[in-house]
């Protein structure tokens, strides 16, 4: 994540969605792994937060959220929907490089059933080398080891030159290898975020969750094995 990035469109997509699903489950924590990564004097973030039609207040939220570019904003999210969890930021003042990782996802917060969100710049590891803009797949089974049965892990993940279903398969058959198979995820143009958990009978609310969602966002649906839900 990059200061850069707060309030554009993909900003509206990530904290309407992330706030329906906290609320939905129920859970009273909303723990974003922020991945912060030192602005660049590219072009991305510059898309108005109404590009995706999220509710009023989220684009409200976003359009401050882009004024002041201050993270501190954001946990204020809940206040603004009305909605009842708390916004935790993971580590929001240290930039995550290839030499902190193992530390930087350390001592995440793990009292209670929650959303940990992780925010990567580009998403998961690709097949061959990864910087401080990548998610390793190792440390998506380190944080699980760390937090409850119930809780839900999201991965922002940014288009990367194949159809998101199959890239959602790919992701899957990754984690796999940690035995990691409770997965489904949900997209809108270029950005999907990859939802995990220990426990299917969690997995299989989330999808529930995601095909509600579905029904009055312009959204698209992969469940655990893969298959599009429209």
């Amino acid at each position: 994540m990059k200061l850069q990035y707060l309030g554009d469109s993909k900003d509206s997509f990530k904290w309407d969605y992330h706030d329906y699903l906290t609320s939905k489950l129920g859970y009273s924590f909303f723990n974003i792994v922020l991945m912060m990564t030192p602005d660049d004097k590219g072009n991305d973030g510059k898309t108005p937060p109404s590009d995706f039609p999220a509710r009023i207040e989220i684009i409200d939220f976003c359009k401050e959220l882009r004024k002041n570019r201050n993270l501190d904003l954001v946990t204020k999210l809940p206040s603004r929907t009305g909605a009842e969890y708390i916004v935790k930021l993971h580590k929001p003042n240290t930039y995550i490089t290839n030499q902190n990782r193992i530390s930087y996802f350390s001592g995440i917060t793990a009292e209670k059933d929650q959303v940990v969100f992780l925010d990567p710049d580009n998403g998961f590891q690709p097949d061959g080398k990864f910087d401080e803009k990548h998610l390793l797949y190792s440390e998506v089974d380190c944080l699980l080891k760390q937090i409850s049965d119930g809780s839900v892990i999201s991965v922002f993940q940014h288009f990367r030159r194949r159809r998101f279903a199959e890239d959602f398969e790919h992701i899957r058959d990754c984690l796999s290898e940690f035995s990691i198979c409770c997965v489904t995820a949900i997209y809108w143009n270029f950005l999907m975020f990859v939802c995990l958990s220990k426990s299917k009978e969690i997995i299989e609310k989330v999808l529930r969750i995601n095909e509600n969602y579905a029904k009055t966002h312009p959204v698209t649906i992969i469940n655990k094995q893969g298959q599009l839900n429209y």
